[in-house]
């Protein structure tokens, strides 16, 4: 019989995986996958779970791959919630629960896919490869990361990789990430002398220097965009002085800015333009500055050929919609999976994802499997 996508959705979202607790979650996934053919490893490092799977043969020439994560962010306010969050109930046509939309469905759907094809077909040169994350929604450094290092320790490979997060903004079936942009934070400290505001020889004031900073690089243009991607833009994320005085200039004030850039930069590149800029102000007002980054990940795209046609074609077939092909959005294991091989993202409408009764249409569980088992009949065709 066919594996149920909106069962396994409701079973997932029943298990309270909040980052970056397992709670059951790769435990069923690994019985349902390990009854379906697959081999399955857990790759859990520094305390977070992980599950590679495995079908076929390691040297077969066409390895398809499907990405996801079990983890979910924390309900909030539970007396909010008009349902049980981990209850996995299912009313009014919708799945509701914590991970519904992002992305136990998404999961759910393409290991429910995988396993219906694996169940019916012997793997002759193919081969499916599915990596499953607890740590996707927090720090990220042992998720998909630990996946990767493991399958290059292990001589693992995908040919091509789809992640399965949601990417519809309105409409199922409306939008494929083909791409995302980099994200880079910037922590700027600016330290002057403190002293009586009545004595302003005395002191060094470093709130005008850094807000004037802040000013510069808010209003600078960085770009008009590219073929593919929206333009960047630099947002000024906090202002911090820590002053509960009126009558005392302060000694230091922070303040941190976060740039999502597409591909006319680099994290690098971005790093010396602010910290030039820095440079430049403590020159001119005297007042010292530092400035540390924090690169969370580079802007990349898989160019439309043959992979992304067939996700087009997929979510055509299934849906009734033609997709857009888009970068827009934050950042997703994409960014880690795109060194290893090429990467599109396709996924439910997010609409409900990380909110207070979080659901997702039980109709698009089963459209979500349904293009993904296109997806891995055309590939393997």
């Amino acid at each position: 019989m066919a594996l149920d996508p909106v069962e396994l959705t409701a079973a997932l979202v029943r298990c309270p995986s909040v980052t970056p607790l397992e709670a059951g979650a790769l435990e069923l996934l690994e019985k349902t996958l390990s009854e379906a053919g697959f081999s399955c490893v857990r790759v859990d490092r520094n305390g977070t779970p992980n599950l590679f799977a495995r079908w076929g043969d390691k040297a077969a020439p066409r390895t398809l791959g499907f990405n996801g994560h079990t983890d979910v962010v924390p309900v909030g306010d539970e007396a909010a919630w008009t349902v049980d969050p981990f209850g996995g109930e299912i009313k009014e046509g919708k799945l509701w629960g914590r991970g519904a939309t992002d992305m136990k469905s998404g999961v759910a759907a393409f290991v429910a896919a995988a396993c219906d094809y694996t169940t019916r077909n012997r793997p002759d040169e193919t081969a499916i490869i599915i990596s499953i994350t607890g740590d996707e929604e927090g720090d990220a450094t042992d998720g998909t990361i630990a996946l990767l290092d493991y399958m290059e320790e292990a001589g693992e490979k995908m040919s091509v990789c789809l992640v399965g997060e949601p990417t519809c903004p309105n409409t199922m079936g409306e939008m494929i990430k083909i791409g995302r942009r980099g994200s880079i934070t910037g922590y700027f400290t600016a330290h002057g002398t403190q002293g009586h505001v009545a004595y302003p020889h005395q002191t060094l004031n470093p709130v005008p220097a850094l807000a004037k900073l802040m000013s510069e690089l808010s209003e600078h243009c960085l770009d008009q965009g590219t073929e593919h991607f929206d333009p960047s833009n630099l947002e000024v994320t906090t202002f911090d002085v820590g002053n509960a005085a009126t009558n005392v200039v302060p000694a230091t004030a922070q303040a941190t800015v976060n740039i999502r850039f597409n591909d006319a930069h680099s994290g690098a590149s971005l790093s010396n333009w602010m910290r030039a800029k820095a440079k430049a102000m403590s020159e001119k007002t005297g007042v010292a500055i530092d400035v540390s980054f924090q690169i969370s990940g580079e802007s990349f795209l898989t160019p439309p050929g043959r992979f992304v046609d067939l996700v087009a074609e997929a979510v055509a077939k299934s849906t009734g919609v033609t997709p857009e092909l888009s970068t827009t959005g934050g950042t997703s294991d994409a960014r880690f999976i795109k060194n290893h091989c090429p990467v599109v993202e396709f996924g439910l409408v997010g609409k409900t994802m990380h909110k207070v009764d979080e659901h997702v249409e039980v109709a698009h569980i089963t459209a979500l499997k349904d293009v993904y088992s296109s997806l891995i009949g055309d590939y393997f065709a």
